[in-house]
């Protein structure tokens, strides 16, 4: 019970890094998950929602994953 009470007192006593930190992760989990909707990439987009990685999961996805696919437009 301490490991919380002592997480709980570190985000009391840095609100603002917090709020930059939050701010950093939803910025990347915006941009991958837009990627991997552009891309059709399912798996990769629900990984991208569930987990939490503070950006890192996403920019790796961003900038090693999806840079590997492009997408198709077909005219009718």
């Amino acid at each position: 019970m301490t490991n919380i009470t002592t997480v709980v007192e570190w985000f009391n006593a840095n609100p603002t890094l917090v709020f930059a930190l939050v701010v950093w992760s939803l910025i990347w989990k915006g941009f991958a998950l837009w990627k991997s909707a552009e891309l059709r990439q399912k798996y990769w987009f629900i990984a991208l929602l569930i987990l939490n990685t503070f950006g890192i999961l996403e920019i790796i996805y961003i900038f090693l994953i999806a840079r590997r696919y492009k997408v198709e437009v077909v005219e009718n």
